[in-house]
């Protein structure tokens, strides 16, 4: 039976097209808007621009027109002490801002959110991104007040109140004011917040306290050597932010890019970052309170894990700054294709810390052949560190004694490396019942277990490669099988936090005067913790616990020395080396240098700067 069009059915067929038509229409509007949206978002970016450029220029003309009538002294009167060196910046004559700064990390981060993350290269971020109340002249090491006006200490030691600037504001633009540090407090000793490594030091801490809008009071329980340090070092997190993962700690706990401050630079989504994207992408804070702004609109890195690449990366032009390996350090400063548009710097860094080996001395909760002493002061015999430093590290290295710097008051000088002895590592290898019994040339403990591990290290590093060779060629003397366990970064953190691993090799940071409670004292055994090894030793507990309480500094540097004899008799580490830094950084990147910290590359207030003729990624 043919079919006909009827009434009804040209009114249906008129009804789908007129709603055909006007989702069309719909959809065009929509655009519209969001073009409209993307115009007004570009429109406040450039506007957020020409403020930040107007205020630079206000800066300089009040300094032009005060040269005539004033001192240097009276050109920064109103700019915070802390922001000066960076103010000096600003006065260069080649000074512009603008352009980006690209640099590379060899490993792939796993989450950028504060708390959580725990490595060094996360931490690097956050600093642009996180303010605190005090900042350390990177020169003097003073404490500045940085969110923080000024502040004031009570005569027991035990209260400390900051008296917060005017004008402080979040990226977002929402105020920062004193409840916001009361609340990073709380957020930080919540037990349902993965922030075991922070409350290890925040536990000195009784309360803080927001008295007004702008004046916060720290109590601590008890006297603490580095409290001044500690209350102004607290990372201030926004309240509006962050509070509402208290009601889901997990969500937080699993997060990888929740990272939202009141820094020079901010994520562009505050909750959007993920590891796979492979980057890291800070924009300018066009909010920044701070007098004097950060120069580059953007910072960026890169994960290029292989070395070679990421040499070549920087040749190219594509990084600006490259840390070279020792072998090739010597090689490419003869390359004058490659210095005629580099400055280089070779440096100790004191907060680059020192690298180790460390023993594993519990593992599902039942104690590894590590737990004996013997067994660590024979595995560090072995460890020849003079070879290390000669054939891994080209001689740009010292030995790593313990973890303080030898520089350091903390040190005991009468301590030093311990040489490589075969004989002796056999002796103690036989005293805690290791003997070849089956003349295999493998060392089998009492149960006729051989002694076999697995270290674990990060793969993408070839010094680290042809260091694990030269330990398996020096164990396997004493009858040892040491099994290669290269892994990837963000596995390696799974393994420490989950205590998954017979020995590991990894570096820690290091600092001025180091409290060594995270890593050595019996309570951080907690997961989460820093003492991931299980080492326990209730005498060393003592000392920490006095010298952490003792405020004179004579005094408490004989406790720092009797811990220090504690650690090179037990060796829960076989301490390596601490390696100089050998960086590489383009010419167009400006006002870089060493100081007490190190490079200033990565302190805020920000110094360097690029003249705007060698800027090549943003126009003007």
């Amino acid at each position: 039976m043919a079919r006909r069009l009827t009434v009804k059915n040209f009114f249906l067929f008129l009804s789908l097209s007129l709603l055909g038509v006007l989702i069309l229409l719909a959809m065009y509007m929509i655009d519209r808007q969001w073009l409209k949206l993307a115009e007004i978002n570009q429109a406040l970016t450039e506007q957020a621009k020409d403020l930040r450029r107007l205020h630079q220029l206000l800066y300089k003309a009040a300094a032009t027109n005060g040269l005539a009538t004033t001192t240097k002294k009276n050109d920064t009167a109103d700019i915070p002490l802390v922001f000066h060196r960076a103010y000096a910046a600003t006065q260069q004559p080649d000074y512009s801002s603008g352009d980006w700064l690209i640099q590379a990390f060899s490993v792939g981060l796993k989450t950028l959110t504060p708390l959580v993350s725990s490595d060094a290269y996360a931490a690097e971020i956050q600093n642009y991104v996180l303010e605190s109340l005090l900042s350390r002249n990177p020169e003097s090491l003073e404490w500045q007040g940085l969110l923080a006006h000024d502040w004031s200490i009570n005569e027991d030691k035990l209260t400390i109140q900051f008296h917060l600037r005017k004008g402080l504001t979040f990226s977002d633009g929402e105020p920062l004011t004193a409840k916001d540090i009361a609340f990073s407090f709380a957020f930080i000793m919540n037990p349902a917040i993965a922030a075991p490594r922070e409350r290890a030091y925040y536990n000195k801490l009784e309360s803080v306290t927001a008295l007004s809008s702008d004046l916060v009071e720290f109590k601590f329980k008890e006297p603490y050597f580095d409290s001044l340090a500690l209350a102004g070092s607290l990372p201030v997190l926004p309240q509006h932010f962050y509070e509402s993962y208290l009601d889901q700690p997990e969500k937080f706990n699993q997060s990888k890019g929740l990272l939202l401050g009141s820094g020079p630079y901010r994520l562009k989504d505050p909750k959007g970052w993920t590891p796979d994207q492979g980057l890291v992408e800070l924009e300018y804070n066009s909010r920044y309170w701070g007098p004097v702004q950060p120069s580059a609109n953007k910072l960026l890195w890169k994960v290029i894990a292989n070395d070679s690449a990421r040499l070549t990366t920087f040749r190219n032009g594509n990084i600006d700054i490259y840390s070279a390996r020792p072998l090739e350090y010597q090689k490419l400063l003869k390359d004058h294709s490659f210095t005629e548009h580099t400055q280089h710097f070779e440096y100790r860094n004191p907060t680059a810390g020192y690298n180790f080996i460390a023993w594993n001395e519990e593992r599902d909760g039942q104690p590894t052949r590590f737990a004996d002493r013997r067994v660590r002061q024979a595995m560090t015999a072995l460890t020849d560190q003079a070879r290390i430093i000669n054939q891994i590290m080209e001689g740009y290295a010292d030995p790593a004694i313990s973890p303080f710097n030898p520089s350091s008051p903390q040190h005991d000088p009468t301590l030093t490396p311990q040489p490589f002895n075969l004989t002796k590592a056999k002796n103690l290898l036989a005293q805690a019942g290791y003997a070849d019994r089956n003349g295999d040339g493998v060392i089998e403990d009492i149960e006729g277990k051989p002694f076999q591990f697995k270290l674990v290290f990060f793969q993408d590093l070839d010094d680290t490669r042809r260091l694990i060779l030269l330990l398996k060629d020096l164990y396997a003397h004493a009858g040892i099988l040491l099994e290669p366990e290269p892994a990837e970064w963000p596995v390696m953190l799974d393994k420490i936090n989950k205590k998954d691993f017979d020995a590991i090799t990894i570096g820690w940071t290091g600092g001025i005067e180091i409290d060594i409670y995270p890593m050595f004292h019996s309570s951080q055994t907690i997961i989460g913790g820093d003492n991931f090894i299980g080492y326990r030793n209730l005498k060393l507990d003592a000392l920490i616990d006095q010298a952490r309480t003792t405020i004179n500094e004579s005094e408490r540097m004989d406790l720092w020395q009797n811990c220090e004899r504690i650690l090179y008799e037990d060796q829960p580490y076989t301490f390596l080396l601490r390696s100089k830094s050998l960086v590489f950084v383009d010419q167009r990147i400006r006002n870089v240098k060493t100081t007490q910290l190190g490079l200033n590359l990565g302190i805020t207030p920000v110094e360097w700067y690029i003249p705007k003729a060698e800027q090549k990624y943003t126009t003007h």
